[in-house]
């Protein structure tokens, strides 16, 4: 199995927003209603909004590409366009996105390792993230990588009000 990583450049938005769709359709889709769903996937994977996070300086995507196939990605944000305010020595990781096919291969480890260099690289001292309260998997995934919750906050799903853990980690 090869596995690259790689920057996503404007052309690759149809993709982005293809994956975008995807993984979050799959992995919510049972948990919440038709309704709901559409209408989240609609606002926030829309190509403008996409677009429009793609061309913030304070936000990052990066494909993870397995066997010359997309399998996933990465989006980071630091200063303002972090979904919180936890200040210039955060880092954001807003999405780990891996497709259903491609799960349980160690490619969100990949990711998760990406967005630690990235932190550093940009001299942070802490990253932080936000899970459903009920993503029990996702929640192990990051507490044995580390974080603890430090909050919540309000995710809306169409306009229904669900919970987010803010999940931080310090860097040494």
């Amino acid at each position: 199995m090869t596995v690259t990583i790689h920057k996503c450049d404007r052309e690759d938005l149809p993709l982005l927003q293809q994956i975008s769709i995807e993984t979050f359709y799959d992995t919510f889709k049972d948990q919440n209603s038709p309704d709901q769903m559409k209408a989240y996937l609609e606002r926030a994977f829309n190509a403008e909004k996409l677009e429009e996070e793609w061309s913030n300086p304070s936000s990052e995507f990066y494909f993870i590409v397995c066997d010359e196939e997309a399998a996933g990605y990465l989006k980071v944000n630091v200063d303002d366009a972090q979904t919180e305010k936890m200040g210039e020595e955060a880092l954001e990781i807003e999405r780990i996105y891996i497709r259903s096919g491609f799960q349980r291969q160690g490619l969100g480890k990949h990711l998760f390792d990406k967005a630690l260099e990235i932190a550093i690289g940009h001299h942070k001292k802490k990253i932080w993230l936000g899970v459903w309260e009920r993503n029990e998997s996702a929640i192990a995934f990051y507490r044995k990588a580390g974080f603890v919750q430090t909050g919540a906050h309000s995710f809306y799903m169409g306009d229904e009000e669900q919970i987010d853990f803010i999940m931080s980690k310090t860097l040494t």
